[in-house]
């Protein structure tokens, strides 16, 4: 059953309720004809000024101004010169907010995948927020899309499935880093980081 996308009401929550609710979702993506998707398994919550680890801690910035925006919207970064990061926007307009998607678990377009990354391990594919979009063929150029519609969405099966979700510390971040801010699905593979 193909993903019915996640409405902009989803998105216009607390940034933490949406981070641990994205958890078993599907992250889609199709260019040009072809169709990549992804059970989400791991993400992280953001928030804006009080929070030092966002990167809208100091205000709003040419870089971050999408953060500010409307909900359920991509804001991909590029870091550590090497890799992007996709996160989606939440919280009400004016007030910043995201949700880093960590990790997912393949579900379709997995040899093209494989191709991206020069990997055969599934487990490997989507395991960390630089290889899935590697993995996707995300980039800067999808920031600022409407994620609640389209080509590139997040959205649910309507499978009742029971999730087992853990809670824990942020990684890769050097302030903030004792929130408990991640969530991940303990039974999943495809988890960056325990």
């Amino acid at each position: 059953m193909s993903p019915v996308s996640l409405d902009r009401h989803f998105y216009e929550r607390n940034t933490q309720v949406v981070a641990f609710e994205l958890i078993g979702k599907v992250l889609v993506f199709k260019e040009n004809g072809t169709k990549i998707s992804g059970k989400i398994v791991e993400t992280e919550a953001y928030f804006g000024a009080k929070d030092p680890a966002s990167h809208a801690y100091r205000g709003m910035t040419p870089r971050n101004r999408v953060m500010f925006g409307a909900p359920g919207v991509s804001y991909v970064y590029f870091t550590y010169g090497n890799h992007h990061c996709l996160n989606v926007v939440t919280e009400k307009e004016g007030t910043a907010g995201a949700v880093l998607i960590r990790a997912l678990e393949p579900m379709e377009g997995i040899e093209l995948m494989k191709k991206r990354r020069g990997k055969a391990n599934e487990e490997q594919l989507t395991n960390g927020p630089g290889k899935l979009t590697q993995a996707f063929g995300i980039t800067r150029e999808h920031s600022g899309i409407n994620l609640t519609s389209g080509s590139f969405y997040i959205g649910e099966t309507g499978d009742q499935e029971f999730l087992s979700i853990q809670t824990a510390k942020r990684i890769g971040i050097s302030r903030a880093k004792d929130e408990l801010l991640r969530f991940y699905l303990s039974t999943s593979d495809h988890v960056s980081v325990r």
